[in-house]
């Protein structure tokens, strides 16, 4: 069948949350966009809009607010989180963080994956500026000066796209940037992450838990009817074990993790699990190339912090195109896309260090590290400055903000 030529200002390959974002993002500002998407959004297989939930900071609740999607995952159902709970199994010390620690409505939202899939969908299918393809998959990209192409095969067809750039939004074994040749150094956790779903007999209304175990953290987040979303990272082995037992055995094992703080858990969700590395790239942009989400880095899920990092790199990147438009500049200029691979290289780089720095400290048995680690917790629950410059980061209102975090429009 003979190839299809188009042309556009920016081209979008990979289609999940972060990728759909970044489309919504820019659909009002006048560029014309393509995103291109693998796996349909009803598929079982579809890895981006599945079982799990994520808790979304309330930087990251500004920007969908701003872009026009929160009131469609708000009316699909959020939990507000307004007090974490973080602890070190069978040690002493406890933090206790609330929102009014930091004058903020909520720490952050728990959403279901398919919610926030269909707020996303929504607005993109309505917008005349941005073409969903779905099902297709890149099968290669050149990059030259002047443009780069994109040949992707839809069903039959091959089409070939051009644009002024590339954003890599395909996520952690991405193809594109494996097809330029960005290098990524990844480091495995020998861990994966648990996620299902329980029902508590005695929960805390609007209260998460992070719970630092031997084997791995334990984030219980809160859903509606009294359920809580589960996050378990254990070793690959243990996870694996886990996985196999039958329900009334793998909700017994949570509880001797857990405790009783809850009272008792019951009516076990679907389970499954991924494994856990730190992914982190030498280049978050070239020419014509810009990297975001799960294809610029991957974090430890540890704090909740991956996908709200990757809904930074959007907003940064919108910022940095939105304004590169109105005044006429070339999208895919080398300068400007540096622009954004300055902005955020340290934020990558804080939250890297800051989860892999807890899961390396909370994961030893040494007496010394135990004794400074809970002495640590401590000390942030007591003062009210850390605890405040603790939750800032957290809560995705650290640093350099982009506009679209700060409620401003591009």
């Amino acid at each position: 069948m003979a190839t299809r030529n188009e042309s556009y200002d920016v081209v979008i390959i990979g289609g999940g949350m972060v990728g759909a974002s970044l489309a919504c993002a820019l659909g009002t500002t006048g560029l014309r966009i393509a995103v291109v998407e693998a796996v349909p959004l009803s598929a079982a297989t579809q890895p981006s809009y599945d079982d799990r939930t994520i808790a979304l900071a309330y930087g990251s609740r500004r920007v969908f607010e701003t872009i026009g999607v929160w009131h469609a995952i708000d009316a699909g159902g959020v939990t507000p989180i307004e007090r974490i709970h973080v602890s070190d199994r069978g040690h002493f010390g406890v933090t206790r963080l609330a929102a009014r620690d930091a004058n903020l409505p909520a720490l952050g939202y728990v959403v279901e994956n398919r919610v926030l899939g269909a707020a996303l969908l929504s607005v993109l299918q309505a917008s005349s500026a941005i073409d969903w393809i779905c099902p297709a998959a890149m099968e290669s990209i050149s990059i030259e000066p002047a443009a780069a192409s994109v040949t992707i095969r839809a069903g039959e067809a091959t089409r070939t796209l051009t644009a002024r750039l590339v954003v890599a939004a395909d996520g952690a074994h991405s193809t594109v940037r494996s097809a330029v040749g960005i290098d990524a150094e990844r480091t495995e956790y020998d861990q994966s992450a648990i996620v299902t779903n329980v029902t508590a007999s005695r929960p805390v209304a609007n209260t998460a838990y992070e719970r630092f175990t031997s084997t791995g953290p334990l984030a219980l987040l809160p859903m509606s009817q009294n359920r809580y979303a589960v996050v378990w990272s254990a070793r690959r082995a243990q996870a694996e074990e886990l996985l196999s037992l039958p329900g009334d055995e793998f909700l017994a094992g949570l509880q001797e993790r857990f405790g009783g703080r809850l009272g008792e858990f019951s009516r076990l969700g679907k389970r499954a699990a991924y494994p856990l590395a730190l992914t982190k790239v030498r280049e978050h942009a070239r020419e014509r190339l810009a990297l975001i989400g799960n294809a610029a880095h991957t974090v430890h899920p540890v704090a909740g912090q991956g996908f709200n990092l990757g809904l930074r790199d959007v907003a940064a990147l919108a910022e940095v195109l939105a304004s590169a438009h109105r005044g006429g500049a070339d999208l895919g200029a080398a300068a400007l896309l540096e622009r954004y691979a300055r902005w955020r290289r340290r934020d990558n780089m804080v939250i890297a260090n800051f989860t892999n720095g807890l899961i390396r400290v909370f994961s030893s048995d040494l007496f010394p590290l135990a004794l400074a680690r809970n002495a640590g917790l401590v000390a942030v629950d007591l003062l009210p400055g850390v605890k405040r410059g603790f939750i800032r980061v957290t809560s995705g209102m650290a640093g350099k903000l982009p506009r679209l975090a700060r409620g401003l429009p591009l």
